[in-house]
């Protein structure tokens, strides 16, 4: 035996991987997906209006969504905007280098139309061209 070479008994490698730690971790990404995908679906609760036929908008990008629940409370997307005031510069911001994003405006059929008609007004004062109305088809 040659001194500094180790014996062929200590030489032999591992020829199988380990895969014990790669489950691990993969069923603990399981189940935060499995607990956290029921959140990413929960929205604000609108009770939209019934129309029977309405001609639909192409939508080329996401558009940005107001909010308006029948509690009044004013959204942009799952922001809240305290003042009706502070909506025109918010909207500005949210479409700076966007112009051509369509905005649609979802409000509860409980609210008051003029309630509505203030925000729509202060759409269009942020400059926004189009704005489309959301609502629903009636259950048969």
């Amino acid at each position: 035996m040659e001194l500094g070479r180790p014996s062929s008994a200590r030489r032999s490698s591992m020829s199988q991987i380990n895969v014990t730690p790669f489950v691990d971790v993969m069923l603990v990404l399981l189940i935060i997906f499995m607990v956290t995908a029921p959140m990413l679906d929960q929205g604000v609760e609108v009770d939209l209006p019934e129309v029977a036929e309405a001609p639909g908008l192409p939508v080329q990008q996401e558009p940005l969504v107001i909010t308006l629940t029948r509690s009044g409370k004013l959204l942009i997307g799952k922001a809240e905007i305290k003042q009706l005031s502070k909506l025109g510069p918010v909207i500005q911001q949210a479409l700076k280098g966007k112009p051509d994003r369509e905005v649609f405006l979802e409000a509860d059929e409980k609210v008051p139309y003029g309630r509505v008609v203030k925000v729509m007004a202060a759409v269009k004062q942020a400059g926004v061209e189009k704005l489309g109305m959301v609502t629903r088809l009636p259950e048969e």
